[in-house]
Order: C-alpha cells, then sequence, then structure tokens
C-alpha cells in the first residue's frame, strides 16, 4: 500500500527500510514480493524526492551502455555482481510493464517521455502489489541490535524487524532533506566511512577569473575534460560561478583539490593542422574570424585574449606561428578554486565502505540482518543514469534475500 502516515506503525514487521528514494521503494516491492512484510519510513513529506527531480523532471532512470568500469569506488569490483544481477534490460523491462514512454538522448541515457512522477509511480505500483507499508513525516531515533533482529525508535513510535536496510542516500542537495543518518548507523556498528565529497558537481573559480570570463555566462563548447584518470568528451558551460557542463560534472569525481584539470578545447580536430588548411583556403580571413566558425565568436575573442594572441589575416602568419598558435589554443588548464558542493551536487563520493558488505546481498559481514544499498554505500556513478542503475541492481540484491 502507499503512504498511511496516519495509521500506527506496525509494532513488529520482517523487513524495515529507511529511505524511501530510489533504492528504498525498489527494495521493499522486490521483498514485498517475496512475501515478506516490508515497512518504508521517510522523513521527508513525499517519497521519491529525487527521482522527481532528476534528468530535469524526466527521470534518465538508467544508461544502455551500464557496466562497472562507469562506477567509481575504492573497491571497484564491488558493484559487478550486482549490476550483473540486476541489468539495465531488467529495468528496461519493468518500465515497459507499466507503459511509461521513454526515449533514449546521448549517449546512452534514458529518459521519460513524460515526468519523473512515471517512475515514482510505478515504484509505489510495485510497493502496492507487494504489500509494503510507506511512512513519510518520521524521524528516526535511536537504532538496536536485539541480537537477532533491530529495534528502532522513530517520531511514530518503536518499531522490530529482523532485517534492517539502509537506503538512505548521501549528503547531496541538503535542501531536499540529504542527512548523514545512514553513515550515523554504519558508525555506530564499527563500519568504515570513505571520506565523503561532492560528485557530479559544477567547479567554481576565483574572483579575478570570473572577472575575465565577465561575457561567457551562458556560453558552451565541446571539450574533453582530463584529470586523473578520468577523462570525459562531453559540453563545458561557462557560468557565473565558474564552470559546469556535463563534461565538468563527470570529471568533478577524479579532481581533488588543488589539481589542475585540463580542457581539449577542440577534441575532434588538431588546431595546428587545421589552421595551416585554413590558411591555404583563406589566406585573407582573419585568425578571430576562421575560430568563430569553430567556437562561438565570443569564446573565439576569449581563448585569444587569454593567450595574448594578437588576430591577423592568416596569411600574414609563417607556418611555425600558426603551428604554434594551435598548440596554444588547444589546451586550457584550470585550477578550480573549488566545487558548488553538496548544494548542488548530484551525488556524494565516498560513503560505507564496501569492504564491510557482502557484494552479493548488500548484508553487512560483520552485522547479520542489517543492510546498506543505493548512494549511502561507496560506489558512485558517472553522469547519465548509472547512479540509478546502481540503486535498482543494489536494491534488488538485497531485497531478495532480506
Amino acid at each position: 500500500m502507499s503512504d498511511t502516515s496516519h495509521n500506527p506503525l506496525p509494532e513488529q514487521v520482517d523487513v524495515l527500510v529507511l529511505g524511501a528514494g530510489a533504492a528504498g521503494l525498489m527494495c521493499a516491492a522486490v521483498a514485498g514480493q517475496r512475501g515478506r512484510s516490508v515497512l518504508v519510513l521517510d522523513h521527508a513529506n513525499k517519497v521519491g524526492k529525487k527521482i522527481l527531480m532528476s534528468g530535469g523532471g524526466r527521470c534518465n532512470f538508467t544508461n544502455l551502455y551500464t557496466a562497472p568500469e562507469n562506477f567509481y569506488s575504492r573497491n571497484p569490483h564491488f558493484c559487478k555482481s550486482a549490476l550483473a544481477r540486476y541489468t539495465q534490460w531488467d529495468f528496461i523491462a519493468l518500465v515497459e510493464k507499466h507503459g511509461i514512454p521513454y526515449h533514449e538522448k546521448a549517449l546512452g541515457q534514458l529518459f521519460c517521455d513524460n515526468k519523473s512522477k512515471d517512475i515514482v509511480d510505478m515504484l509505489l505500483a510495485e510497493c502496492r502489489t507487494a504489500r509494503a507499508q510507506i511512512r513519510t513525516r518520521c524521524n528516526i531515533g535511536a537504532v538496536a541490535s536485539l541480537g537477532r533482529g533491530y529495534r528502532v525508535e522513530t517520531s511514530l513510535g518503536v518499531v522490530q524487524c529482523q532485517s534492517l536496510v539502509i537506503a538512505t542516500g548521501g549528503l547531496s542537495i541538503p535542501t531536499m532533506g540529504a542527512t548523514g543518518l545512514g553513515y550515523e548507523i554504519a558508525r555506530q556498528f564499527g563500519l568504515g566511512i570513505v571520506p565523503t565529497r561532492a560528485a557530479l558537481v559544477p567547479f567554481t573559480q576565483h574572483k579575478r577569473q570570473l572577472e575575465r570570463q565577465g561575457e561567457l555566462p551562458g556560453s558552451a563548447l565541446a571539450v574533453t575534460a582530463s584529470c586523473g584518470e578520468g577523462s570525459f568528451h562531453e559540453q563545458l558551460l561557462f557560468t557565473h560561478r565558474g564552470v559546469s557542463g556535463p563534461a565538468v560534472l563527470q570529471i568533478s569525481s577524479y579532481w581533488r583539490e588543488g589539481q589542475a584539470v585540463t580542457f581539449d578545447l577542440a577534441p575532434d580536430r588538431e588546431l595546428p593542422q587545421w589552421l595551416a588548411t585554413q590558411r591555404a583556403g583563406k589566406p585573407e580571413a582573419y585568425l578571430h574570424t576562421v575560430l568563430a566558425t569553430l567556437w562561438s565568436k565570443k569564446l573565439a575573442q576569449h581563448f585569444l585574449s587569454e593567450k595574448k594572441i594578437q588576430s591577423r589575416p592568416l596569411k600574414q602568419y609563417s607556418p611555425a606561428e600558426l603551428d604554434a598558435i594551435g598548440g596554444q589554443l588547444q589546451t586550457w588548464q584550470l585550477v578550480p578554486a573549488g566545487t558548488e558542493g553538496y548544494r548542488t551536487a548530484e551525488v556524494t563520493l565516498g560513503g560505507v565502505d564496501t569492504d564491510a558488505i557482502s557484494s552479493r546481498t548488500m548484508e553487512c559481514k560483520s552485522q547479520p540482518g542489517l543492510y546498506f544499498i543505493g548512494e549511502v554505500l561507496d560506489v558512485t556513478g558517472w553522469l547519465g543514469g548509472y547512479n540509478f542503475q546502481w540503486a535498482w541492481a543494489s536494491a534488488h540484491a538485497a531485497g531478495e534475500v532480506v
């Protein structure tokens, strides 16, 4: 059944799920369909808030190309089992079973044709079929192990359960109610936490840099962003606070404070050779005019100004000069001032250390009956539906055994 907040809490259930987001609702449906009695609790005023706001309101619910390589974790092997046993195709089949129209955008990203609420309604329908109960506006207090099972104090009463599933998410977007509750419970039972930080998040720049980029907010271009082991060919967007766009959000997961991020500003061509070709074909054309066919006029003038390159007709540059100019303009190195933090971050990097968790069942190895699923774990996907697929897969893994 759906939210029945006015009814008293059941004193005892087989499975208690903390968190009514993507992972929590999925786990509740899977467990309930096995005949388990399930209760889901959430402190928010409605379920699935992050689902509702995702994908610009259309929910990028999975990715056709999901693979373990699309995830960032201290243990890169941990996600393999769950992802292999509940794939993107399994979730697509569920979406199709409910008659939800969807479409593919770039890079295998699948979005609802209508709105994100379709996915929330689907999960609630699955929970109703499974007779899983859901309560919102319920704050969690003390959690205690009973040896066999758990006792959880809440603002709506006390519940005992055999299996306790932590699906509380991470710290991203606190205005939607994100808290560190899942990490607190993990620490209470002696589990390690891989240090957390904002991920899939825009970069901020220093004031002086922003002043030089005064005309650029709203301008975008295709780049390859590289930092550490990460490299992404996506769009870069200039903002009033720094830089954003898919390329920046993706590479932010690989960036550490003080590091430089390298942007290839013409990723599909070598600028020295391209400029030589332009010179041969259009010797009278000015450098900034030619570059404006590659970028916008505004961006071309900015990049020339930043490199202190004067624009002249191409024929006035020697081949060696033009070759050097192409090399200078090809890349831009940026040392960000920081990120916009959890306020706008799509996910949280780090979380409950997966060394303490069974990769097959999501159960805590040292604490029988305690499970962690979704974003609360140290598993973070790339931008583009991967984090939702991890929520579905990890929730399904736990739902089959709780």
